[in-house]
């Protein structure tokens, strides 16, 4: 194997494994430890920090640099980074998109004529559903002031905006980001409701400064994302309700989202969905919305809205043509 290709198979398998032996390195390569060992070297020298441990336990790991040295990428990882690109650019993590689209451009300019054709069909053929389309960017750097703090156990200070506009104070122990592909979610205690919240990204203004540290607590759910599913799309509305869909789980999920309503499957043909909304009235027409017949399950007013709706449509059919 030529001393270019033995380098690039070298990087390939530091990058792919946390750890190699240097014999395990050299058995992969087909060369003596001692080659390994110079090309490791020449490695360090292209800027590429590999370090390195001796003793019987010891072997060899790459490792963060100061500076950023170039990726070695199978076919399917180099379309996977460039299709993130993409959706990147035209995302709604505000900040980020010029220079997702910068990356993504050094990025095609030296995929093979194979894999650029596979990624320009994508760009050519997709049409972006920008921010615009489904609400107000997050600023990036939010989002890792928020991570950090996440990280660090900080507690955080932010106004936060409600839903009508009503803005209010905070003071929260933050745990966990949680995120769709069209919100991101703090999960944190408040200190002043002593309770778990749940806080839209892109309502917080940080006012520092921050702290101090604390001891995290045991959170509100094992499965965090299902814990924010059910309160933005429950929890979050003083009117709920259970219907049962005369469709299948997998057909109502085109049409509900994790953020309007919850699916339970009853069986092949049929499932039940839990919804919030801030009237009856406006649950009656998210259900007709969902285009399949329905049961009520409760509550029972819920009925009582969708014959007083049946009644007035009734009255506006029987009333004769305009001339």
């Amino acid at each position: 194997m030529e001393t270019s290709a033995r380098l690039l198979r070298l990087l390939s398998l530091l990058q792919a494994h946390r750890e190699w032996s240097g014999n395990d390195l050299a058995d992969r390569l087909r060369v003596s430890p001692r080659t390994v060992r110079r090309d490791v070297d020449r490695l360090r020298e292209l800027g590429y920090p590999v370090h390195s441990t001796s003793g019987t336990a010891g072997g060899y790991q790459l490792g963060a640099g100061a500076e950023l040295p170039p990726l070695l990428l199978d076919d399917e990882e180099a379309v996977a980074v460039a299709v993130g690109l993409r959706g990147s650019a035209n995302g709604g993590i505000e900040g980020i998109q010029e220079s997702s689209a910068r990356a993504l451009a050094k990025l095609e300019q030296v995929l093979p004529h194979r894999l650029r054709r596979r990624v320009g069909a994508l760009t050519e053929f997709t049409v972006p559903m920008t921010r615009e389309h489904w609400g107000p960017a997050v600023e990036a750097g939010l989002l890792t002031d928020l991570a950090h703090a996440c990280r660090d156990h900080e507690r955080l200070r932010f106004t936060y905006r409600a839903h009508d506009g009503t803005p209010s104070r905070r003071a929260v122990e933050p745990y966990r980001l949680v995120t769709t592909h069209r919100r991101w979610y703090l999960v944190g205690w408040d200190l002043d409701r002593e309770d778990w919240r749940t806080y839209r990204a892109d309502r917080i203004t940080l006012t520092p400064p921050h702290g101090p540290r604390f001891a995290p607590r045991t959170p509100p759910a094992e499965d965090l994302a299902a814990w924010v599913s059910e309160g933005v799309a429950l929890r979050a509305y003083p009117q709920r309700a259970t219907v049962l869909l005369h469709t299948s789980m997998e057909r109502a999920a085109e049409h509900v989202s994790l953020s309007s309503g919850i699916l339970e499957a009853v069986d092949d043909e049929t499932c039940l969905l839990h919804a919030g909304a801030p009237s009856l009235e406006g649950m009656v027409v998210y259900l007709l919305m969902l285009g399949v017949d329905f049961e009520v399950r409760e509550p029972e007013e819920l009925r009582d809205r969708i014959r007083a709706m049946r009644d007035r449509l009734t009255r506006v059919l029987d009333l004769p043509p305009a001339p």
